[in-house]
């Protein structure tokens, strides 16, 4: 396996070195806009198999010529999601098969964004799944944690423990600090402000897909390891766009814990047009407004030694189990922060993050995983998946469960 990761920050960075400790792979090349970040990464792992390369991720020709340079089989994107439709048609068009932790974006409806949906996560690489499938070649899509492993969570329960599915619902919180700043995300705020401010998205069988307004039907959810009580709040994922494809239930839903002075923040910068992405004439020069935000606060790739506590990613499922009797269940992963800095020297949100990719191209490497077209984590057996984390990866999940 020979791989082309597209992105030398946090997720990027943290994926290096997780694959580094793995022996799965022959060549990983590390890329960047700013071929010094892919450079400094490859400096600091120090392993012949890592090479450093410059890439325009927003030109697909750019993505396929360092992928026939490099004799690449697969390319994993670890950037921003505005730049996966020409990092996936550069995949493509190099016949490598491609992974991504994020989607290609979404666009509102015009007509009525907060009740129906528009052009869904997704949807630009679902609509070209046959070409792959014709050719082949495997998208496997939304492989980071949220979405990845939460995909695999609702898989595995599915399979294995439950008869029939009420609600899958992601559940993501936190308990994390950052000491010396008083707003300062822990990922990429540019992805942040994309999936808080855009309409959320809701699946019920028989419905559909439809949205309801940011930051609606918040509720308490009580996070495992010491996290407690979060108030979490719809937000538009790709989870919701993805388990119904495969997994039979009757609802599926993302809510994420974000605090009452981060949706202020993002209130107002939504307020000032500070979140739009279509630039504007600053004394001549043409930005985008989230670009300006996004360069202003820390790079969440630095904050690692200013950040204490947990983040837990985690699918909280209801219905019935396989005894007949109601069920519910909360399959979950945390990162610690302290251990991740000692470990990795990275950050606990991105090293989450990263883990998962690294772990299915282990698994399509070995074979344990295979398949043809676009497909979500839900089309792949998640026993083989879970065994590798937890054995080979040293990462353990948690299972609440209202029956043990």
């Amino acid at each position: 396996m020979r791989v082309l990761a597209v992105g030398a920050g946090g997720v990027g960075t943290s994926a290096a070195l997780i694959a580094a400790r793995r022996d799965f792979f022959e060549r990983w090349v590390v890329s960047d806009y700013d071929v010094a970040r892919a450079e400094a990464v490859v400096d600091r792992i120090q392993d012949d198999r890592f090479v450093a390369a410059q890439v325009d991720a927003s030109d697909a020709d750019a993505v396929a010529t360092l992928c026939r340079a490099h004799g690449i089989t697969h390319v994993l994107n670890v950037v921003d999601p505005r730049f996966v439709m020409p990092i996936f048609d550069g995949a493509f068009e190099a016949g490598a098969d491609y992974l991504d932790t994020a989607m290609s974006l979404s666009r509102p409806s015009m007509k009525d964004p907060y009740s129906e949906v528009g052009v869904k996560l997704g949807d630009e690489q679902f609509d070209k799944g046959s070409e792959w499938k014709v050719r082949g070649r495997l998208a496997l899509c939304g492989i980071g944690v949220e979405p990845g492993l939460a995909d695999v969570f609702a898989r595995y329960a599915a399979d294995h423990l439950f008869s029939e599915i009420d609600e899958i619902g992601i559940r993501d919180g936190a308990n994390l600090v950052v000491e010396g700043y008083d707003f300062a995300p822990s990922f990429s705020i540019w992805t942040t402000i994309e999936e808080c401010l855009n309409p959320p998205v809701i699946w019920e069988k028989g419905r559909g897909w439809f949205t309801t307004p940011p930051f609606s039907e918040p509720e308490v959810f009580d996070f495992p390891e010491g996290i407690g009580p979060v108030e979490v709040i719809n937000v538009e994922h790709e989870e919701v766009l993805l388990v119904p494809r495969w997994i039979d239930c009757k609802r599926v839903t993302f809510k994420y814990g974000l605090g009452d002075e981060f949706i202020d923040v993002l209130k107002t910068l939504h307020k000032l047009g500070l979140d739009r992405t279509e630039p504007v004439s600053v004394k001549g020069v043409e930005v985008s407004p989230r670009d300006v935000v996004a360069a202003a606060l820390p790079d969440p790739a630095t904050l690692g030694d200013r950040m204490s506590g947990k983040t837990c990613a985690g699918t909280w499922i209801t219905g019935t189990g396989t005894d007949g009797n109601p069920r519910e269940v909360y399959l979950y992963h945390v990162a610690d922060n302290e251990w991740t800095m000692a470990e990795y020297g990275t950050q606990a949100v991105v090293w989450q993050t990263a883990m998962n990719p690294v772990i299915a191209l282990e698994l399509l490497a070995t074979g344990a995983w295979e398949g043809e077209g676009v497909l979500g984590p839900e089309a792949f057996d998640a026993v083989p998946y879970l065994e590798l984390m937890t054995n080979g990866y040293g990462q353990p999940y948690g299972i609440r469960d209202s029956q043990a």
